[in-house]
């Protein structure tokens, strides 16, 4: 399985190179007040995926710690829950 998992990662290392050295041409982005940005197309796109994925785990945040204290709140009362009462 690890040799399957190391074939797929060349895999696709392979195909993003390609679609990197394929999309290397300059592109301009333009912003308010003037400002403008020029880069290759696959930074453009590198920096738009990672912008994406913080906003994604920023946003996923405060539901993780509501669930890490309510979790660590069941687990210091051991009757709480799931304990048969007898």
């Amino acid at each position: 399985m690890r040799y399957f998992y190391t074939l797929l990662s060349i895999v696709l290392f392979l195909a993003a190179l390609g679609f990197a050295m394929k999309n290397a041409e300059p592109v301009t982005l333009h912003y308010y007040l003037g400002f403008a940005w020029r880069a290759p197309l696959v930074l453009v796109l590198l920096v738009t995926l990672c912008v994406g994925a913080l906003a994604g785990i920023l946003a996923c945040l405060p539901l993780i710690a509501r669930q890490r204290r309510r979790l660590l709140t069941t687990l210091r009362e051991p009757d709480a829950v799931g304990s048969p009462r007898g």
